[in-house]
């Protein structure tokens, strides 16, 4: 483990991070940064704590919908290959059938 300094809404934080995690917390503190300077900046929130919650909710709510995406995307992945499959079989029934 090493440490590293990162800076979100201009406050110094030393995290333990692995080597090979090093570069994505770098990112992830980062995207962490600039959502909380983005809700900071419009101005409408000033507490450090709200902002914080509020872009928690932000990325929590991206997450979740990209896994209903991801889960939509593998269900009709897993049927077009079922789908895909029953055709192969029906073929290949059929073809046994004229055999006998």
């Amino acid at each position: 483990m090493e440490q590293i300094d990162v800076r979100i809404l201009d406050r110094e934080y030393r995290l333990s991070v692995t080597p090979e995690d090093k570069d994505r917390l770098v990112r992830a503190a980062q995207m962490v940064d600039s959502k909380m300077r983005a809700i900071r900046d419009s101005g409408r929130v000033t507490s450090t704590d709200r902002i914080a919650v509020l872009a928690a909710l932000q990325f929590a709510h991206q997450i979740l919908g990209n896994g209903n995406d991801t889960q939509a995307q593998q269900a009709a992945e897993v049927s077009r290959r079922l789908r895909k499959i029953n055709d192969t079989l029906e073929t290949e029934l059929r073809q046994q059938e004229n055999l006998f």
